[in-house]
């Protein structure tokens, strides 16, 4: 796995574009940390300073910056597609094919590099989030500090999944752009199916439980938006703010399986494909 690792890296390495977009992707992330020391005067009358607002207290503050950051996941997605778009341009896939790599090998490299970038961004986002939450926090219990850290587990299968789409849909049309397009197809599809099952079962709760099994949708499911959890904090009597925002063991279950479906997809296409 490591030298599998280390190829990839070494590749990656030799481009410059590939290492500037690494570079944003893992950057861009801790906007949060700027935002949480952001203070906006209103003309004089008073000032307003997010750290003091309590969003950033334990422990909604792993919602909250895992939600922000999984937006950031399209700068490592050009990475992943252009790894298989340049290994076709350049003619290096058949190359390595020659040199003794086997197609499952080559697979294999794409998806360890995957892991292995998922699980530095993963825990960078964890070190940050917490450095943040004990400047800002008011509850340094451990057992209010690690609540909901699940949040991060979430986070780090989200940016598998879906990069894994990305490396299928690089698989499968050898273009970078293409591939980063089909994205929005794919989106747009789901949309269709969410209309569809409207049409079928007459209700739109209906109608999102079938959408929710789809590729881009369970992937956002994994966190759901934290405002209405926000507000909740802040007007506790609201009932009609309840919503479940928590992390589930089915939801983790169907972005794997879409995961393990993608990665395998990729393996046959380039098993039955003439190189």
């Amino acid at each position: 796995m490591l030298r599998l690792i280390g190829l990839e890296l070494q590749k990656l390495w030799l481009n410059k574009t590939s290492k500037v977009l690494i570079f944003i992707s893992f950057i861009l992330p801790f906007t949060v940390l700027i935002l949480s020391s952001i203070k906006i005067n209103f003309f004089g009358f008073f000032t307003l300073e997010l750290g003091e607002l309590g969003i950033f207290n334990f422990p909604i503050i792993w919602h909250i910056t895992t939600f922000f950051a999984s937006y950031f996941k399209f700068f490592f997605a050009i990475v992943v597609v252009s790894m298989i778009g340049n290994e076709y341009s350049n003619k290096t896939i058949k190359q390595n094919l020659i040199d003794g790599l086997s197609k499952k090998e080559f697979i294999l490299s794409k998806f360890y590099t995957i892991v292995f970038f998922s699980l530095a961004a993963t825990v960078l986002i964890g070190v940050a989030t917490f450095l943040i939450g004990m400047y800002y926090s008011s509850y340094t219990e451990a057992s209010i500090i690690f609540r909901d850290i699940e949040f991060l587990l979430a986070y780090f299968i989200k940016l598998v999944g879906f990069f894994s789409l990305c490396l299928f849909f690089g698989m499968l049309l050898k273009r970078s752009a293409f591939a980063l397009a089909f994205l929005f197809v794919l989106w747009i599809l789901e949309w269709m199916v969410f209309w569809g099952a409207y049409e079928a079962f007459g209700n739109a709760d209906s109608a999102f439980k079938v959408k929710n099994f789809m590729p881009l949708e369970s992937m956002y499911k994994l966190i759901d938006q934290p405002f209405q959890r926000i507000m909740m904090t802040k007007f506790p009597e609201k009932s009609e703010l309840v919503y479940d925002y928590g992390v589930h063991w089915y939801e983790i279950a169907v972005v794997l399986g879409w995961t393990a479906l993608f990665v395998f997809l990729s393996y046959r296409l380039l098993k039955q494909r003439d190189l």
